[in-house]
């Protein structure tokens, strides 16, 4: 699926800091944790707690929040729709990533249990 080339800079520009409260209040708002949160971001970036704090402080980019990750091999397994785009039609890596990371919140908030998240081949 093409994205426009405005919705991906917007993304790519997007400071992860102003998404991280987001996540924290949906995925709490359903009864998680943000050490659940932590742990499905983690999943998929390689970042730990200190990371993820040190990225907000550092007011990163959804950019500079992915090229700084190591985005877990098993992340192509991560399909469906998430804002109106099915995820494995992506074609920007960026966008494709950050679409990742939104389905996976939005598992963690619906309740899906853990091990289905955390996708194992």
């Amino acid at each position: 699926m093409k994205t426009t080339k405005a919705h991906d800079e917007r993304i790519a520009t997007m400071k992860f800091a102003s998404v991280y409260p987001h996540y924290v209040t949906k995925v709490e708002k359903k009864g998680r944790t943000v050490e659940e949160l932590h742990q499905v971001i983690s999943w998929l970036t390689g970042f730990t707690a200190n990371d993820l704090q040190r990225l907000i402080q550092n007011n990163a980019t959804f950019e500079q929040f992915f090229a700084e990750a190591t985005v877990n091999p098993n992340a192509t397994l991560i399909t469906g729709s998430i804002c109106g785009y099915r995820i494995e039609e992506i074609e920007t890596p960026l966008t494709k990533q950050v679409r990742y990371l939104d389905k996976l919140v939005d598992e963690l908030a619906r309740g899906r249990k853990m091990e289905k998240i955390l996708r194992s081949p």
